[in-house]
């Protein structure tokens, strides 16, 4: 699973994801990819669900380029542990995406196989998202 191998802070604030994308926005490797519609936080684990499913259904044909990164540590406290005595330690990485923002990117398989790849690896993540491709790009 994807984490840092080291960071600054131990642990970080909640934050707040506002406005949309600025970098990240355009199909840089591949020629057809999975953008973001919504903000949300995506996991270490749902990135990794996602990208099993992509490369199971390609057939480990091609190449997957995972273009986000959980950097960010999320805590919790233990169940059934009362209010105060401080923050809960870490417990998982996660990732702030904004709307824009593109998350997979395939390269080297035909069109029909990575749509249907990219939406199966979709249907791991939290947020509504949507298939580009550099082929016709104004169609989708």
């Amino acid at each position: 699973m994807l984490q840092p191998k080291r960071t600054k802070f131990r642990k970080a604030h909640k934050g707040r994801i506002h406005g949309n994308a600025t970098r990240g926005t355009t199909l840089t490797f591949g020629t057809i990819g999975l953008k973001a519609q919504a903000p949300g936080r995506v996991t270490a684990r749902q990135i990794e669900a996602c990208r099993r499913a992509i490369t199971r259904h390609i057939k480990r044909s091609g190449r997957v380029w995972i273009r986000i990164f959980p950097d960010v540590p999320v805590t919790t406290k233990p169940t059934e542990v009362r209010m105060g005595k401080g923050k809960g330690s870490p417990e998982y990485w996660m990732c702030r995406v904004k709307p824009g923002r593109i998350l997979f990117e395939l390269g080297g398989v035909t069109p029909n196989i990575a749509e249907e790849a990219l939406r199966r690896g979709a249907a791991k993540l939290p947020m509504q998202t949507r298939i580009v491709s550099r082929i016709g790009e104004g169609a989708n």
